[in-house]
């Protein structure tokens, strides 16, 4: 186990001891790959990563043996299809070392519904909890190695964003313009994670599925657009328009810049998620458009593009060192237009910093 990993493990120990957790068992997920660089083919075959204070390791279809040993050094506990899983889960949960007359149980909520009843069946007297206080708790505090992978990412990003406005042209489609998006990411080592490009009233869908509509001069561009790189995504909304912006566009662009700031200014450690939605929507409300803000302030990134913290009006959430996430307020005008604009910020040293470099100054595209 490299070094990062076996720090992880380390935390998540210490983790348990605080929450008097007894078990983690976690399914083929992002949890998995944070704790043990391990993406196992994810089928109806049952797959499970096991932690207790003195255990760590997988039940594992014997198939899927070979090929995951090149990642790990964690025991596996190989079930065969002829044998089912059964014989080979009580084996892991002997080698756990757990009490199991009543444990307390961390189940992944990623987890399929039939390998978590699975493991249920198997410790009937445990109290079970998901992983928000455990391995999502550690998730949501990036260190430095984390940090400059979400900035290498949304540094590329920035680039393949700025080349689509540039690109822009009346005629165009939305789907051109993120297939340009999509040759950038590639071309860069990337992948595309998602792209939303929005024309004209399009941009009023909060999540408008690009299509065929063609740009023509007066309309809005919204481009929410992010890639993986190395394991980490990027995300962020850039908005323009094509010749000449349409009516209200830069009163509604600099009510929504300043609806970011206040969300900036807010995010701090010891504040509160909410605060911070709070501070974004005050902004709108007080301008007149809180009607037409629909979503939430924002979302946190990590190995997945939207993970705790969740930056909602009644999230209790207290904000600290090392924890990522967006800030995104919006206004969308019905058969006009909408205007989004996001950063991806970690809060560090203090305060919020924002990982895109990408102005948000609207671009003016045709």
């Amino acid at each position: 186990m490299n070094a990062t990993l076996a720090t992880r493990m380390e935390k998540l120990r210490a983790r348990m001891t605080e929450t008097g957790t007894d078990l983690v068992v976690i399914g083929p997920s992002s949890h998995m790959r944070y704790l043990a660089d391990l993406s196992p083919h994810g089928d109806e075959r049952p797959v499970m990563l096991m932690v207790s204070q003195s255990f760590a390791g997988f039940l594992m279809p014997a198939l899927n043996v070979d090929s995951s040993r090149q990642h790990t050094d964690l025991p596996f506990f190989p079930w065969a299809d002829a044998d089912g899983p059964g014989a080979a889960l009580e084996k892991l949960l002997g080698a756990t070392g757990i009490d199991r007359t009543a444990p307390s149980i961390v189940i992944d909520e990623t987890m399929r519904a039939d390998f978590a009843l699975l493991l249920l069946d198997a410790l009937p007297g445990a109290t079970r909890s998901f992983t928000q206080d455990t391995v999502g708790y550690l998730r949501s505090r990036k260190d430095e190695a984390e940090y400059r992978a979400i900035k290498a990412a949304h540094l590329l990003n920035d680039r393949a964003v700025e080349a689509a406005f540039a690109a822009l042209k009346p005629g165009m489609t939305e789907l051109e313009v993120a297939g340009l998006i999509d040759d950038f990411y590639l071309a860069n080592g990337a992948e595309t994670v998602f792209c939303s490009v929005c024309f004209g009233p399009n941009g009023a869908f909060p999540h408008h599925h690009t299509g065929s509509t063609q740009l023509k001069p007066g309309d809005a561009v919204l481009i929410d657009s992010g890639c993986r790189l190395n394991g980490y995504p990027s995300d962020m909304t850039r908005v323009g328009y094509c010749g000449s912006a349409p009516e209200g566009f830069a009163e509604v662009h600099a009510i929504v810049d300043r609806a970011v700031e206040a969300a900036l200014a807010a995010a701090v450690p010891g504040a509160k998620a909410s605060d911070v939605d709070k501070a974004a929507r005050d902004v709108i409300s007080n301008a007149g458009y809180g009607a037409n803000f629909l979503h939430r302030t924002g979302h946190g990134l990590g190995i997945d593009v939207h993970e705790a913290p969740y930056i909602t009006g009644t999230s209790e959430t207290v904000l600290d060192e090392g924890m990522v996430f967006s800030i995104e307020p919006g206004i969308y005008l019905q058969g006009r237009f909408g205007l989004r604009l996001e950063e991806i910020v970690m809060i560090r040293d203090g305060k919020a910093e924002i990982f895109s470099e990408m102005p948000r100054v609207a671009a003016v595209a045709g």
